[in-house]
């Protein structure tokens, strides 16, 4: 199988400054960069105004980040280590960059993303449906930004699960750190798909620009034998991290929200998103 990255590799090294990201098998898919290319258009184009950034909204981190880390923590999360059996799903090359509300980008900042498995089970020990779990899914990854503040993932498109009485709509968790420090918990949505209008977490959301940010189109790849799909999201932030003035990160990834024993807080910033059926 023709694997979409060159190894796999960790991020951080024991004394917790980053490592080079792992590089992209020369992408090898020149339709895949000229799509990529074109989407991420609109934030190097000479002229743009700071105020036509629509600032990513916060949301809750949910329940289900995860208790324990797996063992593969990368941004391939179609592919463990060096397994052979990759997970089950659509394939989606989710891409994006992170930006100041300015435009700026931002440079060695850790981008999260967990989900759901194509079986709708969550990698926390209380987040595994009752079919169980697709154990060639990774779960989670992470990624540093680039000088540009992109990031880049291979996972697969997410899919809805029960929570309570109804259904949590397809999502995809996003965090990003700078410097140890947790400075956006988000999540992405399914652009267009019927169950966003009944989702409790995105009713929560009342201005419809806000809105519309975190609705991502999952698209095509162009010349895809295999169905795949991109999904570009750009995450605009309203505050930062300083970085540090030689340009490196210190402290890695910022905290989960979650308090003792895996609850959500009780601040009141958010809440719980329900369990996937069968969860323990």
């Amino acid at each position: 199988m023709l694997k979409w990255f060159t190894g796999k590799r960790n991020f951080l090294q024991s004394d917790g400054e980053s490592k080079m990201n792992v590089p992209l098998a020369n992408w090898d898919r020149r339709s895949f960069l000229k799509w990529s290319s074109f989407s991420m258009a609109a934030f190097t184009t000479p002229g743009l105004m700071a105020e036509e950034l629509t600032r990513t909204p916060a949301m809750t981190e949910g329940p289900f980040y995860p208790d324990k880390m797996p063992l593969d923590t990368d941004n391939d999360l179609l592919v463990i280590n060096d397994a052979i059996t990759p997970a089950v799903g659509e394939i989606t090359y989710l891409t994006g960059k992170v930006l100041s509300a300015s435009g700026e980008p931002l440079r060695n900042a850790f981008v999260e993303i967990w989900q759901v498995d194509n079986k709708a089970s969550y990698i926390h020990t209380r987040g595994e449906n009752k079919e169980g779990r697709d154990g060639n899914f990774q779960g989670y990854g992470r990624f540093l930004t680039d000088s540009k503040g992109q990031y880049y993932f291979r996972t697969i498109k997410p899919v809805p699960y029960r929570a309570g009485r109804g259904f949590r709509t397809p999502h995809i968790h996003v965090a990003v750190s700078k410097n140890g420090q947790r400075i956006l918990t988000t999540q992405l949505l399914i652009n267009g798909h019927e169950l966003n209008a009944e989702d409790g977490v995105y009713r929560q959301i009342r201005d419809p620009q806000l809105r519309q940010s975190i609705l991502v189109d999952f698209k095509p790849l162009p010349d895809s034998k295999l169905g795949e799909l991109a999904a570009n999201f750009d995450i605009i932030l309203g505050k930062t991290a300083e970085e540090n003035a030689e340009g490196t990160i210190k402290g890695g990834i910022g905290k989960s929200e979650l308090t003792r024993e895996g609850r959500p807080p009780r601040n009141g910033r958010g809440g719980s998103q329900g369990r996937p059926p069968g969860s323990r």
